[in-house]
């Protein structure tokens, strides 16, 4: 896309003072005590740099392909074509990018930002007001799908790939456009959009509304709570109640934990609406569900990195070790949207708890997600040991965390700072510097940790000013190791870890708070888990590489399944283990002296490493890119480790064997790879059971989906059943419309465990083709019984 904008400087420079009064309005007019972007300005260190190339990328992705979408859906004339990556959720990621335009716009003041912006948004207003209703959106044959909405047939929605998901990013990028940018225009376009949806779901009812949003919506509750905060008008407040999904809110509302195996980032958008509701309408049951959510997340469901989900969904207790298992850990998404709840409720009310977890899960998950030299992102981060992460390529991968990576490196500066009447909150120890316009005060935070602990915090002000001043005490410190010096006076003296250190003064021009914290070595136990653990040193998790093999499709292209790292797993007792007393693995590494220097790498003793191990080097998780990676450690006695080895190291072999004869593989009742593999069926069942999902046919019904062969012959279908089935369970498993075989699992085992059962499939039937269509077909008066997993392999040598 080429776009000639002739604007001499200086009428630049009256666009650039203009955005500094409007957004910085708009941006206080919604969230409260945040701090406008453009008022912090990120000092040289990895956010920063992080940021600068951020803008780099998105100044490189073609806008017109963007809109495509938009376009087509409008009936005008798109100039160019959609990405054919994700093509069913078409739209998506053109509302992500108008929202990280104006985000960093807003934290650069990069004046070729604000002209993309502009385009897209003219571009957009003329898609909605050819639609002439108020809709704009990508969503493709959304006319089809909201028409039939209208007229109440909600069934529609779960036939396409998430349309309210997809709008809500439109939504959101008209917002962002207005909140961070200051623009009416966009301000417009969303309020119109508003009205139109309000219009849509006016005449369903309670009972269509919650079978609706059973489908991932997004934030939809979270923008209809800004548009009432933005014009007061009661309806918008209203439509904001109606999205909120009763299954989840009436459990977090009553402080009920029901997230187990349920789809991970379809529901954190949602406790960031109960949020938003709670904050523009003191509603005590949304604030409660918004807590009560944050709470369960973060204290019983995070990773060290500050990340959540497996295969995109929230493991229960008893299977939180397939976070060790699986190639496909946290979704970068998922910390994106932790991340907006936790402001929300740090705006609500702070707490430094809200910002420990804030600070780990930036700087462990959201920073790790940018490659530092390309700026490609990550969907998956995995967490099983020696396994590795692939990025995006500009204009080729449209992943969703494309999308919120596009945001993520332009927000650095949102929580550095914040403030409550008088009140000024230093929550982050980032290099910035702070304008607070209202007090005509300037503060430079100068500091290079996490090299190390220290940092100086400098006033700048044109009179002498009483204000108070909190810097938070973190959680990985202890009592005695912070100190928050002025003139020799320390104020953290009587404070502890877990709260904030008030210095409530007559601050004058010059005054200088010196930082000083202890930066140790610690551990953390894998939740539920003790026999893993991660390295950290302060808040930071400390990660290590262990090779580059077979890193397949790295740099990912335009395939559907591109995000995912699908090179072969690594046997457990082929990565590194940890042997011995952790004690005394902390103790060492805490008296060991940073290689060469940087106080960021630290060598492992090699003796306390089970195997042949040398020279393994400890460093931040955030550097760690194009390599197999340790993120969490087997850590155990000698003795306990041996035992351990005789009794798995078969079925490890056997694991890793199998993943590598894998062809492509579905979990039944898990929402991602239902889409992935389009799931068809009518009035299916499904359920958890022993902490595994599952599906089932009605009565004479089907359940059908897509695998992809990746050329490996020959082919067997292996399915996994429960033990114990009653009833009527006859049914036939075809492949491409041919009857593979026919099945009665009734009395077949009458056990209670799981049965993974193995089907030939002939060569012929598969030979020459990229995929196939496998079908699961009820006998009349017969379901299919409880299917759990499928899985397509290349037959064992050893049959």
């Amino acid at each position: 896309m080429h776009i000639n904008f002739n604007i001499r400087p200086y009428f630049h420079l009256f666009f650039w003072l203009l955005l500094s009064y409007s957004g910085a309005v708009a941006q206080e007019r919604l969230y409260k005590h945040n701090f406008p972007l453009q008022d912090v300005k990120l000092l040289e260190g990895p956010f920063k740099h992080a940021q600068d190339l951020n803008v780099n990328t998105l100044l490189q992705y073609d806008a017109d392909r963007l809109l495509a979408p938009f376009l087509k859906e409008a009936g005008i004339p798109a100039k160019t074509n959609s990405f054919p990556n994700w093509i069913d959720l078409d739209g998506h990621v053109g509302g992500h990018y108008l929202s990280a335009l104006a985000i960093h716009y807003a934290a650069t003041g990069d004046l070729r930002l604000k002209e993309r912006m502009e385009y897209m948004l003219n571009e957009l207003n003329r898609c909605q007001e050819k639609h002439g209703n108020g809709y704009v959106g990508g969503v493709p044959d959304g006319k089809r799908i909201w028409n039939e909405v209208k007229h109440g047939n909600v069934d529609i929605v779960g036939r396409y790939w998430v349309p309210w998901y997809n709008l809500h990013k439109t939504y959101a990028g008209l917002r962002d456009a207005w909140l961070y940018a200051g623009n009416e225009q966009a301000k417009n376009m969303f309020l119109k959009l508003c009205n139109w949806g309000a219009q849509l779901i006016s005449n369903l009812d309670d009972r269509q509304m919650e079978a609706m949003l059973s489908n991932e919506f997004g934030g939809i509750n979270e923008v209809y709570a800004d548009a009432f905060q933005m014009t007061s008008d009661p309806r918008y407040l209203e439509v904001a109640k109606r999205f909120s999904h009763r299954e989840l809110f009436d459990s977090m509302r009553v402080r009920k934990d029901n997230l187990d195996n349920k789809h991970a980032n379809t529901q954190v958008p949602k406790a960031v609406g109960y949020q938003r509701v709670a904050e523009v309408s003191g509603d005590a049951d949304y604030n409660t569900a918004a807590h009560f959510f944050w709470e369960t997340v973060v204290g019983y469901r995070t990773l060290a990195n500050g990340g959540n989900s497996r295969r995109e969904h929230f493991p229960s207790q008893r299977d939180f070790l397939s976070y060790m298992e699986e190639r496909e850990g946290p979704e970068s998404c998922n910390t994106n949207n932790m991340l907006k709840l936790t402001e929300g409720l740090f705006r609500m009310k702070p707490e430094a708890k809200l910002m420990d977890y804030y600070e780990r899960a930036l700087y462990n998950h959201i920073l790790s997600t940018q490659h530092p030299e390309h700026g490609g992102y990550v969907y998956f981060t995995s967490a099983r040991p020696a396994h590795y992460r692939v990025y995006s390529k500009v204009n080729s991968a449209m992943w969703c965390c494309v999308g919120t990576g596009m945001e993520n490196h332009g927000k650095y500066g949102e929580m550095i700072y914040s403030h409550q009447g008088d009140s000024l909150f230093i929550n982050l120890f980032i290099p910035s510097e702070l304008n607070w316009k209202e007090k005509k005060l300037k503060i430079t935070q100068q500091t290079n940790f996490p090299t190390s602990g220290d940092g100086e915090l400098t006033i700048k002000t044109d009179k002498s000013l009483r204000l108070k001043i909190l810097v938070r005490y973190p959680l990985w410190l202890k009592k005695g190791e912070f100190n928050l010096t002025i003139s020799g006076r320390n104020y953290a003296k009587d404070a502890g870890p877990g709260e904030y250190v008030v210095i409530d003064r007559l601050w004058q021009n010059g005054d200088v708070i010196n930082m000083h914290s202890k930066l140790r070595f610690h551990f953390e136990q894998l939740p539920f888990n003790p026999d893993y653990i991660a390295l950290f040193r302060g808040p930071i998790l400390m990660g290590a590489k262990v090779g580059t093999d077979h890193l397949d499709g790295l740099v990912a292209g335009d395939h559907r399944w591109g995000h995912i790292a699908s090179g072969p797993l690594v046997s457990l007792f082929d990565t590194p283990i940890l042997i011995g007393e952790r004690e005394q693995l902390i103790s060492r590494l805490n008296q060991a002296q940073a290689v060469d220097g940087d106080s960021l790498h630290y060598k492992l003793p090699s003796s306390l490493i089970h195997g042949n191990v040398h020279n393994l080097l400890l460093q931040p998780f955030y550097q760690i890119h194009d390599s197999r990676y340790m993120m969490y450690w087997l850590s155990m006695t000698e003795a306990k480790f041996n035992t351990l080895q005789k009794e798995m190291s078969t079925k490890e072999q056997e694991k890793v064997a199998l993943d590598q004869r894998t062809a492509d593989m579905i979990t039944l009742g898990e929402q991602q790879p239902e889409i992935d593999h389009l799931l068809k069926g009518e009035n299916l069942s499904k359920g958890v059971h022993q902490g595994e999902s599952w599906r089932q046919t009605p009565e004479g019904g089907t359940l059908s989906f897509e695998f992809r062969t990746v050329n490996k012959q020959p082919l067997e279908l292996i399915v996994r059943y429960w033990g114990y089935e009653s009833g009527n369970k006859k049914f036939d498993i075809l492949v491409d419309g041919q009857v593979l075989a026919s099945e009665d699992i009734v009395k077949r085992w009458e056990q209670s465990k799981f049965f993974d059962v193995v089907y030939p499939i002939p060569a012929a039937w598969t030979k020459n083709k990229e995929s196939i269509n496998i079908t699961f077909r009820a006998k009349p008066h017969n379901s299919t019984g409880r299917i759990f997993q499928v899985r397509l392999a290349q037959k064992s040598p050893n049959k």
